[in-house]
């Protein structure tokens, strides 16, 4: 975490969400009555951003200044759009939309390393959930290295919700993990195809995975049984590239 994207004390918190600064999480001290902190609960998550209780030796060990008042916000390096925007930007381009979700990434370096591959191969847009995941701070835009800035980045609150959006928009949702029915090199990925990218443990939840059209094996000829996430994510999307393009 930057100290960059870190917002202390309750005015500085209260008025960077009033002023309408990209907030991705706010954590608040556990148990506390306080009226000015339930005020900026109430406001964070009507912003869209996810609030978190915590004990004070947490927020005392992410301060910056030593005053946090009982909250601290961490601000979103850029602002997020909506699916829509995505799908839309895509439609103006006249291009099959090509749109990559990440399932419950927790490292802010991997979803950051994720978005530059999705950047790369010209993908029309990424989308993170809410909650359970890495948000796009300034780590992850660092880890990035900038590709974050020509992304279109979308924070959504049910992804099982949002891959159903997409298949009535006529995407075709496709995911990846061991002993995946659908060899990745034999499956078509030319049209409009949604590509979902599991978390780093755990890999794809079961909504999400129910909603897969299709589950793709990458093929591992050494001992180790996985990749990290961000190299999985980029062998898929360079598959997709090159089908898309040959």
């Amino acid at each position: 975490m930057s100290e960059e994207n870190i917002i202390e004390g309750k005015n500085a918190v209260t008025e960077a969400i009033r002023a309408g600064r990209p907030i991705d999480k706010v954590f608040l001290v556990r148990g506390s009555a306080d009226r000015a902190l339930a005020f900026i609960a109430s406001s964070a998550r009507s912003a869209g951003a996810v609030v978190t209780e915590c004990d004070r030796r947490k927020l005392d060990a992410m301060s910056v200044t030593g005053a946090h008042q009982g909250v601290i916000a961490v601000a979103a390096a850029r602002e997020y759009c909506t699916l829509e925007d995505i799908l839309d930007h895509a439609e103006k381009l006249g291009q099959a939309p090509f749109v990559v979700v990440c399932d419950g990434l927790e490292d802010p370096r991997n979803l950051g390393a994720v978005i530059r591959c999705a950047e790369c191969a010209g993908a029309h847009g990424v989308v993170i959930p809410k909650h359970r995941s890495a948000g796009l701070t300034a780590a992850a835009d660092k880890a990035s290295a900038g590709a974050a800035e020509h992304m279109l980045i979308a924070r959504v609150p049910n992804l099982a919700a949002a891959l159903q959006t997409m298949k009535d928009r006529g995407l075709w949702i496709y995911g990846a993990e061991a002993g995946g029915e659908s060899p990745l090199w034999k499956t078509d990925m030319t049209g409009p195809v949604c590509l979902v990218i599991g978390s780093e443990g755990a890999g794809m939840s079961r909504l999400v995975r129910e909603q897969c059209d299709f589950v793709m094996s990458i093929p591992l000829m050494g001992k180790v049984n996985s990749l990290n996430a961000s190299a999985a994510a980029a062998v898929l999307l360079y598959e997709i590239v090159r089908q898309r393009h040959e």
